[in-house]
């Protein structure tokens, strides 16, 4: 008797945790949350010299049901800022984050911009990539200037 009362509290228990634990995923469903949605996660510059415009632009839209607010944005280095909206972006809305890369280091680009909010998807990574390569030398002007005066 105390075996088959055993098995039924038991049955129970496990009966009523499934039945919580489908009403909870139920409940997550209905909450309206902004989404981050981007055009593009990677930029690249392609071969570029240095001293040339760094800036690029990473276009995104709130695809959720509610306002969303980004919190954050860093580079993985000191040579690229990202400049980000301050203010909530309204579902269905489109915005910029910004990113200026300097250019006057010579070599590869492949740099990480960490884009985070309150967004379902919380975390977005960005990615710039390129090569910066020296400027082309410039040839010094021929002096055109013949005339030369002597006071012989």
């Amino acid at each position: 008797m105390k075996k088959v009362f055993g098995i039924l509290v038991l049955m129970s228990l496990v009966i009523f945790g499934v039945a919580q634990k489908d009403t909870t995923s139920k409940n997550i469903k209905k909450v309206k949350t902004p989404e981050i949605t981007f055009e593009n996660l990677v930029y690249d510059y392609g071969q570029i010299h240095q001293g040339d415009n760094g800036e690029c632009e990473f276009v995104f839209k709130n695809t959720g049901k509610a306002d969303l607010i980004l919190t954050n944005c860093r580079a993985s280095c000191g040579c690229t800022v990202p400049t980000w909206p301050k203010d909530p972006i309204a579902p269905g809305k489109k915005a910029i984050i910004k990113v200026k890369y300097n250019t006057q280091r010579i070599g590869e680009i492949n740099k990480n911009i960490t884009v985070e909010s309150n967004a379902v998807n919380d975390r977005v990574m960005l990615k710039i990539t390129g090569k910066v390569q020296p400027k082309p030398v410039e040839a010094a002007p021929e002096n055109t200037n013949s005339s030369v005066r002597s006071d012989n």
